[in-house]
C-alpha cells in the first residue's frame, strides 16, 4: 500500500518536533528517510504507529485508503500499518510462538477459524529464512535476546503479518555485517506489489542491501531534500552539516565556489 502524509505538525504535548512533514510513498516501493540526531526520525515513526505520547496538531496521514490519524493504535496495526522499534522490548510470560499466533490471526481476521497447523508450517518456514533457532518458538519474546536476534525477530514479525506498509525504525542500528544482510533479506523478501516501506536510517550501510527508490532528508523537523539514491552517497561523503549549509544563506554564501549539492534533486 501507498503511504501519503500532508502537512503534519506533530510532538510532545508541549514541543511540537515536526512542523509540517508531507510525504507519499507509492504502492510497491521502499523509501530511505535519513538525519541527523535530534531530527524527529523517531517522532514521525511513533506518530505514525500512534504512540500515546505523542499528539498530532494539524495534517492526516493514510494508508491506501484508510485514514490512520483517526485510529487507534491497535486498528492501525490490524490495518496493516507495520513498525520495527529501534529498541525492540522484552515481553516476560509470552512465547514467540504465542504471542505471533494471536496477531497473525487478529491480523487476518481469523478468530475462531485460524489452521493453527498451517500456521505453525509457516512459521517454521519464515524462521528457517531468517536463520532462527526453531527453539525460540518457545521463548518469552525478545527475552534475553541479543540485540541481534531482537531486529531478527522484528522482520520475522513482519514476514508473518505481511502488512501493507512498514516503517523501520533504525533497524540496522547495533547489528554487525551477518545480521543486517538477514534484516535487509527479510525486508527485500516483503518487497512488491501490495507493500511499501519507509526505512529510517543514519547510515548508508543498510541501504546498501535495501536499495531505496528515493531519499528524503529530515532536518528540525522538515523534509528538507528529496531524490534519488544519489543522495544517500553525498550524505556519507559530506555529513549532514551539508545539508544544513544548503538551508543558511550565510553558510552558503562562504562556500559560493562549491558546485551545488541540491543539483539533480527537489527539496
Amino acid at each position: 500500500m501507498n503511504l501519503k502524509i500532508e502537512n503534519l505538525k506533530a510532538g510532545l504535548p508541549d514541543q511540537e518536533i515536526l512542523r509540517g512533514i508531507s510525504l507519499e510513498v507509492p504502492d510497491g516501493e521502499i523509501h530511505a528517510l535519513m538525519g541527523p540526531n535530534g531530527s524527529g526520525k523517531s517522532t514521525l515513526a511513533n506518530v505514525l504507529a500512534g504512540h500515546p505520547q505523542y499528539q498530532v496538531n494539524a495534517g492526516s496521514f493514510s494508508m491506501g485508503d484508510i485514514n490512520l490519524s483517526e485510529m487507534e493504535a491497535h486498528e492501525r496495526a490490524q490495518a496493516g500499518l507495520f513498525l520495527a522499534f529501534q529498541y525492540p522490548v522484552e515481553v516476560p510470560g509470552i512465547t514467540v510462538g504465542k504471542f505471533l499466533k494471536r496477531a497473525v490471526e487478529l491480523r487476518r481476521g481469523e478468530e475462531g477459524r485460524f489452521d493453527v497447523t498451517a500456521y505453525i508450517k509457516e512459521l517454521r518456514t519464515a524462521m528457517d529464512f531468517m536463520g532462527i533457532d526453531q527453539k525460540f518458538i518457545n521463548r518469552y519474546l525478545n527475552e534475553g535476546f541479543s540485540g541481534g536476534e531482537k531486529k531478527r525477530m522484528e522482520i520475522l514479525q513482519m514476514l508473518m503479518l505481511k502488512p501493507g506498509f512498514s516503517v523501520l525504525d533504525e533497524t540496522d542500528s547495533g547489528l554487525d555485517i551477518d545480521a543486517l544482510k538477514v534484516v535487509a533479506k527479510g525486508v527485500n523478501e516483503m518487497r512488491g506489489r501490495g507493500f511499501g516501506a519507509l526505512v529510517i536510517t543514519h547510515y548508508q550501510r543498510i541501504l546498501d542491501y535495501v536499495k531505496p527508490d528515493k531519499v528524503h532528508v529530515l532536518v528540525d523537523g522538515q523534509i528538507v531534500l528529496s531524490g534519488g539514491p544519489d543522495i544517500v552517497h553525498e550524505l556519507e561523503a559530506k555529513g549532514y552539516d551539508w545539508v544544513k549549509e544548503t538551508l543558511d544563506p550565510k553558510a552558503a554564501a562562504g562556500s559560493a565556489g562549491d558546485p551545488s549539492p541540491a543539483q539533480g534533486v527537489s527539496a
